[in-house]
């Protein structure tokens, strides 16, 4: 299910600063980090940017030499085991059990050798299980809800860091949404400058 999004930049802020939205895995693990999704960036003032958030996820296997496996729809309670190849290498299928709740499981059922899993939304990585070894398993749980606040210095698809995350930052609830406008306000320079801040406007409903 694809939700229709536009950023609006109705700050004092003329386009210079980025704005990063991401996704907090309701079950993250210790020393994970949420990755940036979108980044976007030279937005100037009464600019809007169009962009889709999609609530369907996809996975795949990926190594250290960034190649990846084709990626594969998981839907919330799909499971997914690595079984090995004759190679050696790693195949991602659906298992026979359903995923606990709406959780999507990767288990990796190879005799050696840890993994890393990836989560993809909209095309874009979205979360990753880095060195997944075998018997153990990559749990995901996402809600319909994005995460947005302005930083420096961020790429998509790589990890953010603790001072982006433990900065202010806003939650978008998603829920039912079919299409709406991310509005940012605040900014500016010297005594009159506030605090960013950001809203949905214009919301269309399911």
């Amino acid at each position: 299910m694809n939700i229709r999004l536009r950023f609006v930049n109705r700050s004092n802020d003329c386009g210079n600063s980025e704005v990063v939205l991401f996704q907090r895995d309701v079950m993250p693990e210790f020393n994970e980090f949420a990755i940036a999704w979108k980044v976007i960036r030279y937005c100037g003032r009464d600019c809007f940017h169009p962009f889709e958030y999609a609530t369907d996820i996809e996975v795949a296997l990926g190594d250290e030499h960034g190649n990846f496996s084709p990626r594969v729809a998981a839907p919330a309670g799909a499971r997914f085991a690595i079984d090995p190849l004759p190679s050696g290498r790693g195949r991602l299928a659906p298992d026979t059990a359903d995923a606990a709740g709406g959780d999507v499981e990767v288990v990796n059922r190879l005799t050696r050798g840890a993994v890393n899993v990836n989560a993809f939304c909209a095309g874009r990585l979205i979360a990753a299980k880095h060195a997944v070894a075998p018997g153990q398993k990559a749990v995901f749980r996402f809600t319909p809800a994005l995460w947005i606040a302005v930083a420096s210095q961020v790429q998509e698809s790589h990890a953010l860091n603790a001072a982006v995350l433990s900065s202010a930052n806003t939650l978008l609830p998603l829920a039912g949404v079919a299409a709406a406008d991310i509005v940012m306000t605040g900014g500016g320079t010297g005594a009159d400058a506030q605090p960013f801040g950001f809203a949905l406007e214009q919301v269309e409903r399911r």
